[in-house]
């Protein structure tokens, strides 16, 4: 996913994971209750990019407001920028368990207020509300799963909410077509997602605390009584060992690094020269997986199927399942391959396709546009009461094709040749019943991208191979790497700063996609993600170093030897003790 991570899976594990699961079905419940939080999370940031195209069908001042289109999508980031800094706090103060609790009614909430959504600032009050459910469970839900399983399995478990969080995503393009015939379309398909919220809150009330946190809260009996729910009988006394050892170690940890605010702890960081190099590697990773512009897909992929040439909300909702299906064989092809090839060098393979396949569709957007069928006079007198205003009012309206039609006015749209679309068409209002009109007539109506014949599904071929090469490496590994650079002592200061970079990119993105391809098309729009991708592959070669297969204390002293240069190769292979 986009915003979430993947930890190492092995068959070896696996395997035990399924026999245990199998022998203690309670371990597979708290991990499976604790994982709707993932699907909820992949649900949001896929649903609203079907949804929207109904939204704008139904509010008219949505539809001429790019704006407005980005506020609805941009503002669950938002939420989840709060939520997940609220997150933290609420997880060391009043535990994992209520954590999602309060997620969930945050997320039920949302998706209730959004369902009724009268009024488009409705609509974006429940996005916030469902943004706020999402940063708090983005973080709870793996935490809670890794401290209430047992270590031999750990991995398998909270790896599998990598992959609810893209079979989420699936799933909500999945339920954006299945309601696209059914009346109230985006209310149901934003509404639904209070159903899983709902059941995790049925599932959580009977579901314990995490024993980690009792722990560190001193309710010891509590904690040991969980885990002899966990572990066999013969293992219990050395678990509660090991754990009472390891938060005895994480609290010396915590201290080394000083007392005093947040804020305080932040300025230690950055004032240290080993953790600052590991934060400009690990926050540049976490900026560079949303400036290649993989939020424009995720929360835009119908809207640019449709700029791409393809009209049918439907037929754009269709084609974009394959978009969120490659995402989670992705995943899968990350968590497979991490620990054979490293992570830096899968973050550079990824990066290489990512900038092929931008400045493909750079060169798809641009080809289709230079070859837009032209506006006919003809055509547009045919209907001449629905004729664009501005066309009628342009000095050059003879040399107008349909892409000038579109960008003269959002309030008008291009009525393409019934026999042949690649021929002259009408460029006529959608208001009030233009595109009626054009429809009644069995003409296909085109109000956000143009005919653009094989040239649309060659550019839907590189949107798909864009995917196919950034969810393996760029999707996955950030949060990997993230996961590996910091000195333990520094490891939740430094990946809550890394998490929030993430989400605020996210945000710049997301809120300024629909602007830029406004403003400056959508070719060049894909040739700016490129570029930046460039100068993001650019960055990874110099300073990020390969962290696989390193212990923590490795990690620090190969960043205490190493000044602002390009990593050697005997860094990326430490010798294995």
């Amino acid at each position: 996913m986009v915003e979430g991570g993947a930890t190492k899976l092995d068959k070896a594990e696996f395997s035990e994971c399924w026999q245990m699961s199998w022998r203690q079905p309670y371990i597979l419940r708290l991990a499976f209750s604790a994982g709707i939080g993932g699907l909820l999370f992949g649900y949001d940031t896929g649903v609203i990019s079907g949804a929207l195209l109904y939204i704008r069908d139904d509010f008219r001042s949505v539809d001429k407001s790019t704006f407005l289109q980005e506020t609805i999508v941009s503002m669950a980031v938002v939420g989840a920028i709060f939520g997940a800094g609220i997150g933290g706090w609420m997880n060391d103060a009043w535990g994992r368990r209520k954590s999602i609790l309060i997620a969930d009614f945050l997320f039920f909430i949302g998706s209730v207020v959004m369902a009724i959504g009268l009024w488009p600032w409705l609509i974006i009050l429940g996005r916030v509300f469902v943004g706020l459910g999402v940063g708090m469970a983005s973080m709870t839900s793996p935490l809670y799963i890794s401290e209430a399983s047992p270590a031999k399995i750990r991995g398998a478990l909270v790896s599998t909410n990598g992959l609810l969080i893209t079979g989420g995503q699936f799933l909500s393009y999945l339920i954006n077509l299945a309601f696209t015939q059914v009346k109230g379309t985006w209310r149901w398909m934003l509404g639904i997602a209070g159903v899983p919220a709902l059941v995790q809150f049925v599932l959580m009330l009977s579901l314990p605390e995490s024993p980690r946190w009792l722990y560190r809260k001193g309710r010891t009996e509590e904690a040991v009584a969980i885990l002899s729910k966990i572990y066999p009988a013969h293992e219990l006394d050395n678990e509660v060992d090991a754990l009472r050892m390891s938060v005895e170690a994480e609290i010396a940890e915590e201290g080394s690094i000083g007392e005093g605010s947040i804020f305080a702890k932040i300025k230690t960081a950055w004032t240290t020269p080993v953790v600052r190099k590991g934060l400009i590697a690990g926050i540049g990773c976490q900026v560079a997986q949303q400036f290649v512009g993989i939020n424009t897909v995720m929360y835009y992929s119908p809207t640019i199927i449709q700029l791409a040439g393809i009209a049918s909300n439907q037929a754009a909702l269709a084609l974009s399942l394959t978009t969120s299906g490659l995402n989670v064989v992705g995943t899968i092809i990350s968590i497979s391959v991490i620990d054979k090839y490293g992570r830096r060098k899968l973050m550079i393979v990824s990066m290489i396709g990512i900038i092929v396949f931008l400045f493909g569709l750079t060169a798809m957007f641009k080809v289709a546009s230079l070859n837009s069928p032209p506006v006919g006079k003809l055509e547009t007198t045919h209907f001449a009461n629905s004729t664009c205003p501005a066309y009628m009012t342009a000095p050059a309206a003879g040399s107008w094709d349909c892409v000038k039609c579109l960008d003269a006015s959002v309030g008008c749209g291009f009525c393409a040749d019934k026999e042949n679309r690649r021929n002259p068409g009408a460029c006529l209002t959608s208001n009030p019943i233009g595109g009626e009109v054009c429809k009644g007539e069995r003409r296909t109506w085109y109000a956000r991208g143009c005919p653009s014949g094989n040239y649309a599904y060659l550019a839907i071929a590189m949107l798909v191979a864009y995917i196919l090469v950034y969810a393996p490496g760029m999707g996955t590994v950030p949060w990997i790497v993230n996961s590996e650079i910091y000195p333990l002592r520094f490891r939740g200061v430094c990946g809550g700063m890394a998490a929030v970079s993430n989400w605020v990119s996210n945000f710049i993105v997301s809120m300024s996609f629909l602007s830029l391809t406004k403003a400056v098309g959508s070719a060049y729009t894909f040739m700016l993600f490129g570029l930046i991708s460039c100068v993001s592959l650019v960055f990874i070669i110099l300073f990020v170093p390969e962290t696989k297969g390193m212990q923590f204390e490795e990690v620090e002293k190969m960043l205490e030897k190493r000044s602002w240069k390009v990593w050697k190769k005997s860094d990326e292979h430490p010798v294995q003790k």
